[in-house]
This record gives C-alpha cells, sequence and structure tokens, in this order.
C-alpha cells in the first residue's frame, strides 16, 4: 500500500481555496495526501468514504478538533470532541430536543417572529435579509430554549451567535471577534445555568435550558456551568447559523424566480429547501482522526493521521447527483434521501454518531421562512449577490439587500 511522503503542507491553500481545496486534489482513488496545521492528513469524498468515516472502529472526534475552532465554532469541551458511551451520553441533550413535537414548536416560534418582523418593515426601506433573518431566529430561538432575552438585547446576540459561526475557518479580524463573542455568550449562559440550579430562575419543564442545567454525565456529575454554556450554545448557535440559508433562499429566489409562486402557495417546499441545503456551500469538510492504520481503496492512512471527509465536494459529485452544479429542487421529488447522500451537515445516524442533531431543526425553520419569503412584494436592487467559494463560511457578498414594496 502507498504511504506518499514529503506531502507539502496545505493549511495555506486551503485559506486561500477555501470550498475547493479538496476537490482540487482529488484525482485516480479521490484520496487526498496533504499536511494540515503540520499533521498529517487523509481526504476522502462519497457516500463510501461517509460510510467509512463515521465507523467509530476506524476514526474519532476526541483530538481531532483543533483549538481555534473549538475556541470560536463548538466551544472547548463540547459534544462534538467526544466519542464513544461519553458522546452518547453528551448527545442525549440534544436528541431530548430535537423530538418531532419541539422541531415543530421551533418553526412556529421562528414563524410568528418572521412575520412580525416583516411585517414591520417600512415600504421602499432596504433591509439586509441575512441579518433580519439572524435576529429573527435569536429571538424565536431563545424563547424555544427558555432562555431570557430582552428586546433590547436580541441584536447584540445574534451578532455573537452569528460572528462564532463566521469566524471560525479564518485567521485575523473576523476570527478573534469569534473569539471574544463566544468568551461573551460563555459567561453570560454560565450566569443563566448558575441562577438556574440556585432557584433564581425558573427553567420551563423540558426546555433546553432545564434539560442542559439538569443533565448527568456518564459519572453522574452535573456540568460544569460554562461546559453547560457551551453545549445550550450548540443548541442555540446553529440555529442561528441557518440566517445562511436563508439569505442562500434570497439569493436563489432572485436567481430562479420561477419557483416563488409555487413555493408562496405552499408547494415543493421541502424539495426547494433540500435542494438549497446541497447546492450551496455551508460547511467544505469535517475531520476526524484515524484510531488505527486503516486502508482506503488501496490507500494506506496511518493511525493517528487526521482524516477529512469532503462535505462540499460529496453534495457536487456527479457520481451521486445528476448535473450537480444546477440549482434543480426537483431532483428531490420521491427521492429517499439516504443518511449518507445528503451531508451537509454530517451524514450517518444522528441517534448514534456526531451528524449533527439539530438537522431537523435547520430544515423546519428553513419549511418555515421559504414560503413567507416567497410570498413578500420586495424589489432586489443592484448589489453584489457574488459568493466566493473561497471564503469560509460563504455567504453572499451584500447579504442580500430586499426593497420591500408598498402592501
Amino acid at each position: 500500500m502507498r504511504q506518499p511522503r514529503g506531502v507539502l503542507d496545505s493549511s495555506l491553500a486551503v485559506l486561500l481555496e477555501g470550498y475547493g481545496w479538496m476537490p482540487n486534489r482529488r484525482a485516480g482513488t479521490g484520496v487526498v495526501h496533504t499536511r494540515v496545521l503540520g499533521q498529517r492528513a487523509v481526504g476522502l469524498c462519497g457516500p463510501d468514504a461517509a460510510r467509512f468515516f463515521y465507523d467509530e472502529s476506524h476514526i474519532r472526534r476526541h483530538t481531532a478538533i483543533p483549538g481555534p475552532i473549538q475556541a470560536t465554532l463548538f466551544g472547548r469541551g463540547a459534544v462534538h470532541t467526544l466519542d464513544g458511551a461519553a458522546h452518547r451520553c453528551r448527545k442525549d441533550i440534544f436528541l431530548t430536543l430535537a423530538t418531532p413535537a419541539s422541531t415543530a414548536a421551533l418553526a412556529d416560534a421562528v414563524a410568528q417572529a418572521w412575520e412580525a418582523t416583516a411585517g414591520a418593515w417600512p415600504p421602499g426601506q432596504p433591509v439586509v435579509l441575512f441579518d433580519e433573518a439572524s435576529r429573527v431566529i435569536t429571538r424565536a430561538v431563545c424563547a424555544f430554549a427558555g432562555v431570557p432575552l430582552e428586546d433590547d438585547e436580541v441584536a447584540p446576540v445574534a451578532r455573537d451567535l452569528v460572528a462564532m459561526v463566521d469566524g471560525f475557518a479564518t485567521p485575523g479580524p473576523r476570527h478573534w471577534r469569534a473569539r471574544a463573542a463566544r468568551r461573551r455568550r460563555e459567561a453570560w449562559l454560565s450566569g443563566v445555568v448558575s441562577r438556574v440550579r440556585s432557584g433564581a430562575v425558573a427553567a420551563n419543564p423540558g426546555s433546553a435550558l432545564e434539560v442542559v442545567a439538569t443533565h448527568r454525565e456518564i459519572n453522574g456529575e452535573g456540568l460544569h456551568p460554562r461546559l453547560a454554556a457551551v453545549e445550550l450554545l450548540n443548541v442555540i448557535r446553529p440555529t442561528v447559523a441557518v440566517c445562511w440559508f436563508v439569505a442562500y433562499a434570497g439569493h436563489a429566489l432572485h436567481r430562479w424566480p420561477e419557483y416563488r409562486d409555487a413555493l408562496a402557495a405552499g408547494h415543493g417546499v421541502t424539495e426547494f429547501v433540500q435542494e438549497l441545503r446541497r447546492f450551496y456551500p455551508f460547511a467544505p469538510f469535517i475531520g476526524g482522526r484515524a484510531v488505527r492504520d486503516l486502508s482506503w481503496h488501496g490507500e494506506h492512512i496511518p493511525a493517528g493521521a487526521m482524516v477529512l471527509l469532503d462535505l462540499w465536494g460529496h453534495n457536487h459529485d456527479s457520481r451521486v447527483w445528476e448535473d450537480p452544479f444546477v440549482f434543480r429542487p426537483e431532483r428531490f421529488t420521491g427521492r429517499e434521501i439516504g443518511q449518507f447522500d445528503l451531508v451537509p451537515q454530517g451524514a450517518g445516524d444522528p441517534r448514534t454518531n456526531h451528524r449533527c442533531p439539530g438537522e431537523s431543526f435547520t430544515i423546519a425553520v428553513l419549511e418555515a421562512v421559504v414560503p413567507r419569503l416567497a410570498a413578500l412584494s420586495y424589489e432586489v436592487p443592484e448589489q453584489d449577490l457574488t459568493i466566493s467559494l473561497r471564503r469560509v463560511p460563504a455567504r453572499p457578498a451584500s447579504g442580500v439587500v430586499l426593497v420591500p414594496s408598498a402592501r
């Protein structure tokens, strides 16, 4: 089995090429041998690779998530950094919350917040869809999670939650804003959890706040208040990150307006939402660490090496998707989506592995917002709607500016 020597470190190339970094290097077997942050790394892509990656006898997450990402996106000690029984125990927090009933309740909260906000937009005054969606979802998900939030707190909390996502994968000002935002929000929610435990604040039964505050680890101990804040943010932050897809929805409705009437009438919403998640860039790849010496299609993966699963490449792989760079929601009509087919938020079974358990939240929030956005009367002024695949996470440059029409 081949074990290439002298491979160059690709850390700078990742920063410069973004989503295209791994697809640009795949050839032959589709395996990429490289180094990232000085560590040996092997990149894989496709449904079979996803099955291989999500097998815990092959790949573990412990020690695999770099410190800068823990310090911004996930939080130190988060569920994403655990494996085995400890991971499954901690993940019960999220599986408890991601029930059909709670998912519907979150979608209802977002719909109500959207209608109140969009209904108050002054005709003729531009609004930035990305920013408006972040505030709408922040208000709704905090209410859903049982986290107290005053009206004047919505905008700064939304900015911090967006900053954590926006700065996780880049050096420089965006990254330092993300770190500062996480420190502020962990301190805020640590205080809320401590007040719940002291009885000073009542947590709604079954709410995320109550579930996190009362969670017991596999050793029977409760979470430290800071770690409880980390996991509470891991309910709230990724939900607010759906504002990326809301902005993409505005972008798609502008580029393909033929879908608007049907969506406004409630037709084809799920298919449109799934195509948004497939077509537009979100997470570029995810990583783990080889538990032992492994072989993938005759390619050697040494024990301890980083293993990277190319999510963007997978969702644009012509072996899985016909005409992958064509936006076509109809591809999902009548199609049963396997656990390893559509992977914007990972693959596999969220009950047993590291696939995001909040994926149902993403879909439900988008299914609530998309038809309401399609039904709005607005103009799209001249602006920069480009989406650079070199920027991680990508987003429309203008945030998608809309000018509401008179009602």
